[in-house]
């Protein structure tokens, strides 16, 4: 019986049809369960699973042309009047209640808490707060795991970002439970902050960083915003010209950019003023030096021994609580073949070195035909030849003379899991809002090949998906980071280069568009 059979049985001896889950709705969620409900043969069904009831429009894929991200809580989080546009109503899927999903066969869509999640089965928990209703274990013959990443702290509606407070960070923010309302409220209580704030320290610059620096410098242009980065350049992983344009934005809109230091952790559980004084408090770098500021928006990590400038978190905990091999303890992102398969890498191997000793001994040891005539200086001048001529030709020979033994070809202990977006360690790709929709449809069709292959039917999209299944390989890096309500800069296909067209909800409507609601209102986007 293959894994895709067992799954399959597993899930049918409880459900009603087989099941594929996407444990996640954002961006890359909600593109592969679209492709799979299009895709998916009869009897089987898609169950979307998010703990939000909307959409969270954390970044908004502005512009076709471009495909590229702007952040849209870090602008509603400083500019009110367009916080209610970040929450996009599922329309493509149904809603189906937690106590009703194991009986509908139908693609739905449950708001619900993942609470685990093993090879075929995931544990779930009402979101609603004081709910008497127990947690339900859901079956799945193959899932998609599109979790994403935590957000940071400023816009984390979800306050993941526990542990480390200072008196500089935001105050608290009315709870969030996975509604639009509150919502609404927790990126307006956001916006009172920052308004009420003489000073801002914002922590990493990234690219959300950068924007809710920018944003927050060119909605009050009378506060001081000092905007911190422990590296030397801006955007690091682009063009030079990035950071020379980043920098020169942000100097316009005359915030203090302070690159190649780190917080002081200590000084942040330092007061420098008086209960009830209105003077700004003082932080301080590794280096000494001082930062007045009445808040600080962190879009690093704090830690006792560092300061992580690494924005988002990757949400992987479930995976390794599942198992610890399959998440990386230096990154925490998980591991994935190209296939977007989660998988738990093999262990290094050691290359073998060829010693001069060896090969002499090697060579001394051989028998010649005395009637080839073949000298054994001859043979000494030409022994890294022979050595190499030896070497199967899928073995490459590093410059220090070393075999370098080819991984064998990938397997994985969960062929049914795939991990896409913010979460996986996908080959260096960016992490984007569109990256993890190119990710989803990978996935999704890697497990309509799957199907295809062991239930030998033919699928919907007209039958022709090949049996091997398709391997994802990013793009060049594309970015898009706004400077203020209007200017951004981008870098598309190696070209950098500034546009001044910006508005002020980012071109929202082209996002609900793309979620199946067109030339939705301004009252329509309040629902």
């Amino acid at each position: 019986m293959s894994v895709a059979t067992k799954a399959s049985y597993l899930s049918s001896t409880t459900c009603p049809t087989r099941t594929v889950v996407v444990l996640g709705g954002s961006y890359g969620g909600s593109r592969a369960a679209q492709v799979l409900a299009e895709g998916l043969p009869q009897g089987w069904r898609v169950v979307l699973i998010d703990r939000n009831s909307a959409l969270l429009l954390s970044n908004c894929e502005e512009d076709s042309f471009f495909i590229l991200d702007f952040y849209n809580f870090s602008r509603y989080a400083v500019l009110p009047g367009h916080e209610h546009k970040a929450f996009i109503p599922y329309k493509n899927f149904p809603s189906c209640s937690l106590s009703d999903i194991s009986s509908c066969s139908s693609h739905v869509r449950v708001q619900a808490t993942i609470i685990s999640i093993d090879s075929h089965r995931i544990t779930l928990s009402p979101n609603l707060p004081g709910s008497q209703q127990s947690h339900l274990d859901l079956d799945f013959d193959y899932a998609i795991y599109a979790l994403g990443s935590h957000l940071p702290q400023p816009i984390d509606l979800w306050n993941h970002q526990k542990g480390v407070k200072s008196s500089l960070e935001l105050p608290t923010i009315s709870m969030y439970g996975g509604t639009k309302s509150e919502g609404i409220s927790s990126l307006q209580g956001r916006q009172k902050s920052i308004e009420a704030a003489k000073s801002v320290l914002v922590v990493g610059g990234g690219a959300l960083g950068i924007q809710f620096a920018s944003d927050i410098a060119a909605v009050y242009p009378q506060k001081h915003v000092t905007l911190l980065h422990s590296r030397r350049r801006l955007l690091p992983k682009f063009d030079d010209a990035m950071h020379e344009e980043t920098l020169q934005g942000l100097q316009e809109l005359n915030v203090q950019v302070i690159l190649g230091e780190r917080l002081d952790f200590e000084s942040l559980q330092h007061k420098s003023a008086m209960p009830g004084s209105s003077e700004p408090r003082v932080v301080r770098t590794l280096f000494g030096r001082e930062i007045s500021a009445d808040l600080l928006a962190s879009f690093s990590r704090l830690t006792r021994d560092r300061l992580l400038c690494t924005g988002q978190t990757p949400n992987t905990g479930l995976l390794r609580n599942m198992d610890p091999r399959t998440v990386s303890p230096d990154t925490g992102l998980a591991h994935v073949l190209r296939t977007m398969q989660l998988c738990v890498p093999p262990p290094p191997i050691e290359p073998l070195e060829f010693q001069t000793d060896d090969i002499l001994q090697w060579l001394m040891n051989l028998t010649f035909d005395t009637e080839e005539g073949i000298e054994l200086p001859e043979l000494l001048a030409s022994s890294l030849s022979i050595a190499h001529a030896d070497i199967p030709s899928g073995s490459p020979v590093s410059s220090t003379g070393t075999l370098i033994e080819p991984y064998p070809s990938q397997k994985t202990l969960y062929p049914n899991i795939f991990v896409v977006g913010d979460a996986a360690d996908a080959f260096d790709a960016i992490k984007a809002g569109h990256t993890s929709y190119y990710q989803a449809e990978v996935a999704a069709r890697n497990i309509l090949r799957l199907i295809s292959r062991d239930e030998k039917v033919g699928i919907t999209d007209g039958g022709n998906l090949d049996s091997e299944l398709e391997e994802y390989a990013p793009g060049p890096p594309a970015i898009k980071v706004t400077l203020g309500m209007t200017k951004s800069v981008y870098e598309v296909d190696g070209v950098v280069d500034t546009k001044n067209d910006g508005v002020e909800d980012l071109g929202v409507a082209v996002m609900w568009a793309a979620c199946g609601m067109r030339d939705v209102s301004e009252e329509e986007m309040f629902a």
